[in-house]
């Protein structure tokens, strides 16, 4: 089958439609679900509607600013020595250079995620259960990256339907026991930080071959600042679904050292060195919810005592 026609990016992609109509004519569903997984969520009212993702490739430029994507704002950067200041750290939470690089990475997310999503919505889903979030390189595109979320839309058994659909990365059980428990998933996060710092002579001093055994406190506090920020940005997104809180899935923290590009600015021979934090936060924003019950009713109670039963009839 052959599709024809420029796609807009606006709405879901044509093979995804076709693909989403095709299910819903034929009336069968697949998903990754587990039998365990299936199960649970048939215990708490749910049923699969089929298998759905999302997928978005995006071009990441080289450089955000005329100091690039890792600058570390540290003054000092050409020359550190003993007596200078400490060097600060740069976060993309507080308006770093590497707040460029941060915004686009979410925005690829966000775009495989509402993909995925309308997916749903074609299929008559209520939600997205096991939605896995993967970034991986674009093949033969050095600078591309493919960002794809995949998952499982349910749809409840009653009649009441959400205002939209939910987005989750718990699994079948993990979404059973939520809903058991009297919560619901709202939406998918992702939080993400990026930290730079410049090793100072303070921070070389620490990591020396001779140094001996001690902290290298510039480090603890870059990845300190940096995971700070992302818990951060993923607690304004949580604030702004309306939530009650976050269930966290994932928690991941890459270190790399990159030349320090304000040093070899001033001085291209220089080989100052600064060291880069991403943290990586994902977890389901998730509102609690209540039951009306009914009033327990009152046991008629009989004795044991056969005199006493038939001291009632007479």
């Amino acid at each position: 089958m052959f599709m024809s026609g420029e796609w807009t990016a606006g709405g879901l992609p044509p093979v995804a439609a076709a693909r989403t109509a095709e299910a819903r004519r034929r009336g069968t569903w697949s998903s990754a679900l587990s039998t365990g997984e299936f199960t649970a969520i048939r215990s708490v009212g749910f049923e699969p509607v089929g298998q759905v993702l999302g997928t978005a490739v995006y071009h990441v430029a080289g450089g955000g600013s005329s100091w690039r994507y890792y600058d570390c704002g540290y003054g000092n950067a050409s020359w550190s020595g003993r007596g200078s200041t400490p060097a600060p750290v740069a976060v993309s939470g507080q308006g770093a250079a590497s707040k460029s690089l941060v915004d686009v990475l979410l925005a690829a997310r966000h775009a495989a995620l509402a993909r995925m999503t309308a997916e749903c919505t074609a299929l008559g889903g209520d939600g997205v259960v096991a939605a896995d979030l993967t970034m991986a390189p674009f093949p033969s595109a050095p600078h591309c990256f493919e960002f794809q979320v995949i998952g499982t839309a349910v749809r409840a058994q009653g009649a009441v339907r959400p205002s939209r659909p939910f987005t989750t990365h718990l699994d079948g059980q993990g979404f059973a026991k939520l809903i058991a428990a009297g919560w619901v998933p709202v939406e998918l996060l992702v939080g993400l930080a990026i930290g730079t710092r410049h090793d100072d002579w303070t921070t070389r001093r620490q990591n020396w071959f001779g140094a001996g055994n001690q902290e290298v406190t510039g480090w603890s506090q870059l990845v300190s600042a940096t995971r700070h920020d992302a818990r951060a940005r993923i607690g304004e997104q949580a604030w702004h679904t309306g939530a009650d809180g976050v269930v966290l899935g994932d928690s991941r923290l890459r270190i790399w050292r990159e030349e320090c590009v304000r040093a070899r600015r001033r001085n291209s021979d220089s080989d100052q060195k600064d060291h880069v934090a991403e943290a990586t936060l994902v977890g389901t924003a998730v509102a609690g919810f209540t039951v009306r019950q009914e009033p327990p009713r009152t046991l008629t109670m009989m004795s044991l005592d056969p005199n006493r039963r038939r001291a009632r009839v007479t």
